[in-house]
């Protein structure tokens, strides 16, 4: 059985995000907040992906739950650059047509593997800081996830100039990217590019073909 910490960390790995602003940062004196994503691109990607992931929290198996992210996964994330910080300094060394494979094949891959995830999201809620900060040429959107048990955990979503999502952290220091670099350490050791894209196409195959959980 998952640790509620071991459940917050598959969530803010997934990307599923969004927080409420702690009490401290709520000063009544404050002007009001405008709504989330009013006036910040960055801030309205996250919230189409959040939408996504609580319409997809509602599908009964993986399989659903991955056709209702892949559509906006695709708008809101820069996939391949996501891909190409997982594999690091070996993706200069790929030709290009097996980039535009791997690319292809990582598509249905993260979203099979956050609709993996969000079987352990069940009961969680999501809000959303409305206002991003710069980082670098890009912007960051701070993020809360609370589980059904009440925990909460910090989330940053790095975007980039283009306001598409490069990166997700947990409390700053778990990131996607770092996460899968390190599943496609072995694969890429074993045989480089084409190991690689058969373990995203076999990882997926596995994913999609989870059994829906017996209803109790």
């Amino acid at each position: 059985m998952q640790t509620r910490r071991e459940t917050l960390r598959n969530l803010v790995i997934a990307g599923l995000l969004m927080p409420a602003l702690p009490a401290l940062a709520q000063n009544a004196a404050a002007p009001a907040a405008p709504a989330a994503g009013e006036g910040d691109p960055a801030v309205a990607t996250v919230r189409r992906m959040t939408d996504a992931l609580e319409a997809a929290l509602k599908a009964a198996d993986v399989r659903a739950r991955a056709e209702t992210l892949a559509g906006p996964m695709k708008e809101n994330f820069d996939l391949p650059e996501m891909l190409r910080l997982g594999v690091g300094t070996r993706w200069k060394e790929i030709p290009a047509d097996k980039q535009q494979a791997l690319v292809a094949a990582f598509e249905p891959y993260l979203a099979a593997t956050y609709a993996t995830r969000l079987g352990a999201a069940s009961g969680s809620t999501f809000a959303i800081d409305p206002k991003s900060e710069p980082r670098g040429k890009g912007r960051i959107v701070h993020v809360t996830v609370t589980d059904g048990s009440g925990d909460t955990s910090p989330v940053d979503y790095v975007l980039n100039a283009d306001n598409k999502i490069t990166d997700v952290f947990l409390q700053g220091t778990v990131s996607e990217a770092g996460t899968l670099r390190t599943g496609f350490t072995e694969p890429l050791q074993e045989g480089g590019a084409d190991a690689l894209l058969a373990h995203l196409k076999k990882s997926t195959e596995t994913m999609l073909a989870a059994p829906a959980p017996k209803a109790k």
